[in-house]
């Protein structure tokens, strides 16, 4: 479970693409989070690196919520991928694009790739039962009581002509891509269950719909009468985001890319679908894809009928960016399912944010000021904890910590748990060592006990960049100019 060697001083991180039928939800801004703690970790390290996001707006599912509000699909898209796009100042993400499927850049890429595929593409008539929800045909096996097992819904049996993918002809290759790459899935249970499905054999795949069932999408290279499927559509915005098919530097720095973060109901058109496209094409496959799990509501699965659905921007609106980002990237584990309630937000708010890190800085802040104790003189302001290490390796009292570990197996969780591990210890410092009395009876010991407290908020400030950007410089900022404000304010 760890990051895959990067031998070229590159990265390449993206999000999967947000269906633009409704407003952004809190499963996405995890996932966007969890790729810019990855981007910023990089650019840290001294990488080239690449972030990318957008929004998937082609399809039945887009097409049907245009016509059921009333708007042209276009029309439609533009104010909800707007949204999306708005989600980079809200969450104070540093994504490098974002892509959109309705761009022409895109659509151009999605027909060049259909035509490299050509040699596995075919045409049939076919029956079967479509998920509109999922966007995908289903089994007649794989309903519950005659429903989607995802959406609760029944889905809809189609009966037309159709462009197939040969799907099936990938099997051996893809598993025999898995055995030569057994971290290529994070985590591992989801690799088994990929590698298991594949196992028990691929049939091909339709990857069209007849242009009047389906007026809204990419139309079939030299067949106007089809548009093509979205999935074939939409995987391909992480080569068409780096301008590819077009003589790009972007691409040929970039690809392939080193994680794709997605979530786990998407995790076949990754891991089956997509590297089987890039084989039949001739293109390199990604190097890994991160699956994280979903957010529930106080245990419940969110859903707009129940009205438990977390707005993001809402949140922020009342919390503030850095204390959202805190709690989905603490709170919920980064491979598993996580649950949000305000109660919990609350609790993790006021004892972490704003007791432990808020009053440490204060309070060392003030003693400094009261006792005229000099600060630490760095050579810099810090946010590479590799550079912090050269030059000052003595500062690093906290060997224990796994920071590091943790990040190498994309545990965010637990690497913020480190950072606040560091945070209560600093606390044990102050109140064991009592500054106040040394004032009095010891004053070089004052000065080295602050002095060393200081320099652990220098680290912690230095560990929270890529987790806490502005929170992190907000840190830098008081211990420069050595004046302490409210970091957050108690709720």
């Amino acid at each position: 479970m760890s990051l895959l060697l990067n031998l070229m001083n590159k990265f390449y991180v993206t999000t999967s693409i947000a269906y633009a039928n409704a407003k952004p939800h809190i499963g996405f801004a995890l996932e966007s989070v969890q790729a810019d703690v990855l981007a910023r970790l990089n650019r840290q390290k001294g990488e080239k690196t690449f972030f990318l996001t957008g929004t998937d707006e082609n399809g039945s599912k887009i097409y049907r919520a245009a016509k059921e509000a009333g708007k042209e699909p276009q029309q439609f898209c533009d104010k909800i991928s707007q949204q999306f796009r708005e989600l980079k100042k809200v969450l104070n993400l540093s994504n490098d694009d974002f892509i959109r499927t309705t761009d022409k850049k895109h659509h151009k890429a999605a027909q060049t790739l259909w035509k490299l595929c050509q040699k596995d593409i075919y045409k049939k008539k076919y029956q079967g039962y479509y998920c509109v929800g999922c966007e995908a045909f289903v089994k007649e096996k794989d309903l519950v009581n005659g429903l989607c097992p995802n959406h609760k819904k029944a889905p809809e049996k189609i009966a037309e002509e159709n462009y197939f993918f040969k799907l099936s002809k990938y099997q051996k290759p893809l598993l025999e891509f898995y055995q030569k790459n057994p971290e290529f899935i994070i985590p591992q249970k989801r690799f088994n269950e990929i590698k298991h499905l594949v196992e028990e054999g691929l049939e091909d795949i339709s990857i069209s719909r007849s242009k009047d069932k389906l007026p809204w999408g990419i139309p079939v290279p030299d067949d106007d009468s089809q548009t093509m499927y979205v999935w074939f559509d939409a995987l391909t915005n992480y080569i068409s985001g780096l301008d590819w098919p077009e003589k790009s530097e972007q691409f040929k720095t970039f690809w392939p890319a080193d994680v794709h973060i997605i979530g786990k109901d998407i995790n076949r058109f990754h891991t089956v679908l997509w590297p089987a496209m890039l084989m039949s094409a001739g293109i390199e496959l990604p190097k890994q894809v991160l699956v994280h799990g979903f957010i529930n509501a106080e245990g419940k699965k969110m859903s707009k009928s129940l009205g438990n659905v977390i707005d993001p921007v809402e949140l922020v609106k009342k919390y503030g960016t850095d204390a959202v980002r805190y709690y989905l990237l603490r709170e919920i584990p980064t491979t598993e399912d996580g649950d949000f309630s305000e109660v919990k937000f609350q609790e993790r708010y006021n004892k972490d944010l704003a007791n432990d890190l808020g009053n440490l800085l204060n309070r060392v802040l003030t003693m400094m000021n009261r006792y005229q104790v000099k600060p630490v003189e760095f050579k810099k302001q810090y946010t590479s904890l590799a550079e912090m290490k050269k030059d000052y390796p003595h500062l690093f009292f906290f060997k224990n910590l796994n920071y590091d570990k943790y990040l190498k197996q994309f545990r965010f969780d637990l690497a913020l748990g480190e950072v606040f591990k560091l945070v209560a210890e600093s606390n044990q410092v102050v109140d064991q060592k009592k500054p106040w009395e040394l004032a009095k009876s010891d004053p070089k010991k004052l000065v080295l006990v602050l002095q060393n407290l200081y320099s652990r908020l220098a680290v912690i400030a230095c560990l929270l960049a890529p987790f806490l950007p502005e929170t992190s410089e907000k840190i830098n900022q008081q211990l420069k100019t050595f004046e302490p404000e409210v970091l957050f304010p108690k709720i």
